[in-house]
C-alpha cells in the first residue's frame, strides 16, 4: 500500500490556487491601528551610523550601520551604494527570510540602485534585543497584544530603513522600492499601505497570508508555532487580525509582484496566493513550481522568480497598467 504523503507536503493544483479564497475578516479598526503606528515610527528623521565597512563590488560600496529600530533599540542593516554619486536613479529596500541574514545579496542590487538590507528586530545578527532570535519564538513574540507584538516592529523597521536609505542616497527618493521574500515578503505587505514612498513591490512566497486558512494546516515553517500556540491561548487570534499580510495587501495601490508557490511546506501556497489575489492594483504573478525546499528544481524556481522580479521593477509604468 502507497504511503500518503505528509499533510504539510501537499501540493495544490493550480486551477484551484487561482480562484479567490472568500476574504479574510479584518478588524473594523485595522487601517487606525497602521495608522498610528506610521505615524509614532514611519514619519520624521531616523538616527543612524556607520559600523564598518564591507568588501562591496566594482560598482558599489557596502556598509554595516546601525539605526534607531521602532523597537527602542538598535538594529543591524546593510547599505549598499552605488560608488559614483551621479549614478543612483532607484532606491530598494530589501526584506529578509526568518532566518535573518548576515550580508547583503549583492546579486540583487542593479548598478544604478542604492539598497538597505535591513535585520528585523531580534533576527540576527541583531545580537541585544528584547525579542528572541529562533523564528518559533520571534513569531509568538509579544503576541498577546497588537501593540507588542514583534511584527508591528518589523513591519515598522521597514519605513525606518527607507527613511535611512533615503537619506544616505537621497537620489533615490524618486523610484523607490521593496522586495522581500517569506517572512520578508510578508512583513512588507503588512508596510507597504500606509508608506506613500514607494513605488512598487515583490513580494516571494509571502508569509502570514490569510491566517483562518493557513492554521488549518500543518507546517515547517514559524506558522506551526502560532498553530500550537493558539490551542492553549485562542484569544491571541484576535491580534493575529491585525498582521495578515492578505488584508493589508487590499490596501496596496502601487503595482506589485508576487512569486507563490504551488508546493511549499514552510509557508502554505494559499495563503501566498491570497496576498496575490487581494491586491487591487496593477499585479503580476510568477508561479513557482515550490518554496522553501532544497534542490535543483528549487533552485532554478529561485532563480526564475528572481528574474521576474527585476524584469518587474525595471518595466516603463506604462507597460503595468
Amino acid at each position: 500500500m502507497t504511503q500518503s504523503r505528509p499533510k504539510e507536503l501537499t501540493e495544490y493544483s493550480l486551477t484551484a490556487l487561482l480562484t479567490a479564497p472568500e476574504p479574510p475578516e479584518e478588524p473594523e479598526d485595522f487601517d487606525g491601528f497602521w495608522q498610528t503606528t506610521f505615524d509614532e515610527f514611519g514619519t520624521g528623521r531616523v538616527e543612524w551610523e556607520p559600523a564598518r565597512q564591507l568588501v562591496g563590488s566594482e560598482t558599489h560600496d557596502v556598509t554595516q550601520i546601525r539605526f534607531a529600530s521602532s523597537a527602542a533599540e538598535q538594529a543591524v542593516a546593510f547599505l549598499v551604494v552605488p560608488r559614483t554619486a551621479g549614478d543612483v536613479r532607484r532606491g530598494l529596500v530589501i526584506g529578509h527570510g526568518y532566518g535573518g541574514r548576515t550580508a547583503p545579496d549583492l546579486d540583487q542590487v542593479p548598478a544604478d540602485t542604492a539598497a538597505i538590507f535591513p535585520a528585523a528586530p531580534g533576527t540576527p545578527p541583531n545580537t541585544s534585543s528584547r525579542f528572541p532570535a529562533l523564528p518559533d519564538e520571534h513569531v509568538l513574540a509579544g503576541i498577546a497584544h497588537r501593540d507588542t507584538y514583534s511584527h508591528r516592529f518589523a513591519a515598522a523597521d521597514v519605513w525606518r530603513a527607507a527613511t535611512v536609505l533615503l537619506d544616505a542616497a537621497p537620489a533615490s527618493a524618486g523610484a523607490l522600492d521593496f522586495s522581500g521574500g517569506s517572512f520578508g515578503g510578508g512583513i512588507g505587505a503588512m508596510a507597504l499601505p500606509w508608506d506613500a514612498r514607494f513605488r512598487r513591490a515583490s513580494f516571494d512566497v509571502p508569509s502570514f497570508g490569510h491566517h483562518a486558512i493557513r492554521l488549518t494546516r500543518p507546517c515547517t515553517g514559524s506558522g506551526e508555532a502560532v498553530r500550537r500556540h493558539l490551542h492553549g491561548h485562542p484569544e491571541v487570534r484576535d491580534v493575529l487580525g491585525y498582521f495578515d499580510a492578505a488584508v493589508a495587501a487590499r490596501r496596496i495601490r502601487i503595482p506589485v509582484h508576487v512569486a507563490a508557490a504551488v508546493l511549499d511546506p514552510a509557508v502554505d501556497p494559499r495563503g501566498q496566493f491570497a496576498v496575490y489575489h487581494a491586491l487591487t492594483g496593477p499585479r503580476r504573478l510568477t508561479v513557482r513550481a515550490n518554496g522553501h525546499l532544497d534542490g535543483p528544481i528549487a533552485a532554478a524556481s529561485e532563480r526564475s522568480a528572481r528574474l521576474d522580479a527585476a524584469d518587474f521593477f525595471a518595466l516603463p509604468d506604462d507597460r503595468l497598467s
